[in-house]
């Protein structure tokens, strides 16, 4: 709908008041679907700072608060945002995954499906980049084994921040099964320049 040219022009705060206005939070996820492929039509192009408003109003209480795997509504508004807004919405909704306590078990498959099939390269590392940012946890070791498993070319830097960061956690995870396999994975893609 040409109403939505709008979200194009409003200030960081009228974008929320807006947000807030519609309701899109809480609207119905099968709106969500027909509502991202609408902001993929907008020309031009969602601005960083408006896109990632946008992801977190869209998206970030609904995947907080999963308990069971998404509806196939939201797995495919999620993927249609992702298509186009990938590096705001991994800096909203990856960052806020992370920093939840707990399990998070529906959190970590969805971030693994997101990462093998969704992100570009580029926020393949971001996501990378992130998860090395906090603690490594057994919730974790599956976000970075779907990102080993693109085989993606890292740079150097952020690959030897990789490989310091398995060495120094090595000893807590002394007896975990997925680390090894972490590690092995670490060593089949990477091989050379470990």
């Amino acid at each position: 709908p040409p109403e939505l040219s709008i979200l194009s022009s409003c200030s960081p705060s009228q974008l929320e008041g807006l947000c807030s206005f519609l309701q899109l939070s809480t609207c119905p996820e099968p709106f969500l679907g027909r509502f991202c492929s609408w902001l993929l039509a907008l020309s031009p192009d969602l601005s960083y700072t408006s896109a990632a408003i946008l992801a977190q109003q869209l998206f970030l209480r609904r995947v907080l608060s999963l308990t069971q795997p998404p509806s196939r509504h939201l797995m495919a508004a999620l993927t249609s945002f992702c298509s186009k807004y990938s590096h705001p919405f991994c800096r909203v909704l990856v960052a806020a995954v992370l920093q939840e306590p707990g399990e998070g078990a529906e959190q970590t498959k969805l971030m693994c499906e997101l990462v093998e099939e969704c992100l570009e390269p580029h926020s393949v590392q971001l996501v990378l980049s992130q998860v090395l940012e906090v603690p490594l946890s057994e919730k974790l070791l599956p976000v970075l084994q779907a990102v080993l498993g693109r085989q993606e070319v890292l740079p150097p830097e952020l690959l030897d921040l990789l490989v310091l960061t398995l060495c120094q956690q090595a000893p807590a995870f002394a007896t975990s099964l997925s680390f090894a396999k972490l590690v092995t994975a670490m060593l089949t893609v990477y091989q050379s320049q470990v």
